[in-house]
């Protein structure tokens, strides 16, 4: 590659790092990549992002370090002792 298409390169992706535009990488089945490629389109979509985002996160859930932050929320802590004797280890003779 030339100087000036690394250069031109390398401008188009801080312009989109800016935007908030990461390039990702899949490896999918033939048959997968044109139903991908819808999904792309739709989420790239403004009038349709919205709706694309809702729909996959209702399918396919929240990530697993929410869901137990929301779970370590809820769950009910009264009644319990918490409190723990304190510990300072072995003596050693060295």
């Amino acid at each position: 590659m030339s100087s000036a298409q690394n250069k031109s390169l390398t401008a188009y992706r801080r312009r989109q790092t800016r935007k908030g535009i990461v390039r990702v990488e899949l490896q999918v089945r033939k048959e997968d990549a044109t139903l991908l490629r819808k999904v792309a389109r739709a989420l790239a979509d403004p009038s349709r992002a919205t709706e694309t985002r809702a729909l996959l996160h209702q399918r396919f859930g929240a990530p697993d370090g929410e869901a137990l932050k929301a779970l370590l929320a809820a769950a009910p802590l009264d009644g319990l002792d918490l409190s723990r004797e304190r510990d300072l280890g072995r003596d050693i003779a060295l």
